[in-house]
């Protein structure tokens, strides 16, 4: 993974996405249907234009939370937040045996546990604030070095991140980042999504 692409709340199922497919024509590599009030049943009808979409380009296509949503949509893995079902749990579901599992953590110990607990990828954030995650302190900077080098687990540094800033994670040890905003509520999500891969790509970390 490169760039990760999350998406946002607001908009509705074909408004998603059209921001999806232009992510992905941007460079986005994996896309992560995440819609935290939308009801499952429609969530089940996007994730579908989406599997589509994320084949097309040969991208992976992660859902947030729902393990037999991720399933039923012939997702490529589950992204799971420290309050969901344990990774284990997931991957004793029958057809999870070779999809991936993703965890949210904000602690070197969380990342340690998950890694632990036997994931294929971490999140490490939130790196800066972001009203996505509200009540939830930022990490820094610090935590993505720390991770980095403690664990040899792949992770994509997430949380308040955008063209701008997003080569200060690069440059403290991440190798992927994950963005929500900056890509969904870009005026030309194909060219937001674009600024970002080509930074990850001078910096070096990532090849092209």
């Amino acid at each position: 993974m490169r760039l990760y692409v999350i998406t946002t709340d607001a908009p509705g199922p074909a408004e998603t996405a059209r921001v999806v497919e232009a992510a992905l024509r941007g460079g986005a590599d994996a896309i992560q249907l995440r819609k935290k009030v939308m009801p499952k049943g429609e969530q089940y009808r996007l994730a579908l234009v989406l599997r589509t979409l994320t084949r097309a380009h040969g991208a992976l296509l992660i859902v947030n939370d729902h393990a037999d949503l991720a399933l039923a949509a012939d997702a490529d893995g589950v992204h799971l937040g420290q309050d969901d079902l344990e990774p284990a749990v997931v991957r004793r579901l029958p057809g999870f045996e070779d999809l991936l599992i993703g965890r949210s953590t904000h602690s070197l110990e969380q990342a340690r546990q998950a890694a632990a607990d036997g994931v294929d990828y971490l999140g490490v954030g939130p790196v800066y604030p972001t009203p996505t995650k509200p009540g939830r302190p930022a990490v820094g900077l610090e935590l993505v070095g720390a991770v980095a080098s403690a664990l040899s687990l792949p992770f994509v540094a997430i949380g308040g991140l955008d063209a701008g800033n997003a080569g200060e994670a690069i440059d403290a040890g991440a190798r992927a980042v994950a963005v929500l905003r900056a890509v969904g509520e870009a005026p030309d999500p194909c060219q937001a999504a674009r600024a970002i891969v080509n930074l990850l790509i001078a910096r070096q970390k990532v090849p092209a």
